[in-house]
């Protein structure tokens, strides 16, 4: 039995840097479904964290010779990456909705009942709640929350891409926590009435 081991994302963005799709690929291969999740984070939507996803990597190949790799690592430059598109989303999204109220109403057609798409909805509903709390946060507690507590990166990493100390990054997840279970408790009572 052999062992394939994986090549250093150092080693596959390095070849992604003089245009090897393969290398990127991989790379896609190995963060596609981190970055996805990172993205449902911040946005509540699973159809936009699909194109944000999709944006990110389009983002990352363009701007591959501009990457920091964090400890060899691509994934916390793919996060921040996602994070400014998720920002570029949300200042569409406003513009959208602005056009939008213009325009007549469109029929409602109902729910589809189908389990999945109730799951979903479940889901986009339970994060819209989540989303409304941390958007209550400061905007560095907002990135330390998004880093570190749902895309799993490092404090020691996530001070690396913020530009700032990891006392700096855990002071602001602690804050963040303690902020989050207050105004997530604030909410459900409010829900009850």
């Amino acid at each position: 039995m052999t062992i394939q081991m994986q090549p250093p994302d150092q080693e596959l963005w390095s070849a992604s840097e003089t245009g090897d799709p393969a290398a990127f690929g991989r790379l896609f291969d190995r963060y596609a479904r981190t970055v996805y999740n990172h993205a449902f984070r911040l946005t509540g939507s699973w159809a936009t964290a699909e194109d944000v996803t999709q944006s990110t990597f389009m983002v990352a190949w363009r701007r591959r010779g501009e990457a920091r790799l964090v400890d060899g690592s691509a994934l916390p430059w793919l996060l921040v990456v996602a994070t400014n598109t998720v920002r570029t989303e949300w200042r569409s999204a406003r513009r959208w909705r602005a056009l939008l109220r213009r325009m007549p109403p469109e029929r409602d057609v109902g729910e589809d009942p189908a389990d999945e798409v109730a799951g979903r909805l479940d889901d986009e509903r339970r994060m819209k709640q989540i989303l409304a709390a941390v958007r209550r946060l400061p905007r560095a507690e907002r990135e330390a929350v998004a880093l570190c507590l749902w895309s799993g990166v490092s404090y020691r990493e996530a001070a690396t891409v913020l530009g700032i100390s990891e006392v700096a990054v855990r002071s602001r997840v602690s804050r963040a926590r303690a902020r989050l279970t207050g105004l997530l408790c604030d909410d459900d009572k409010e829900a009850e009435r």
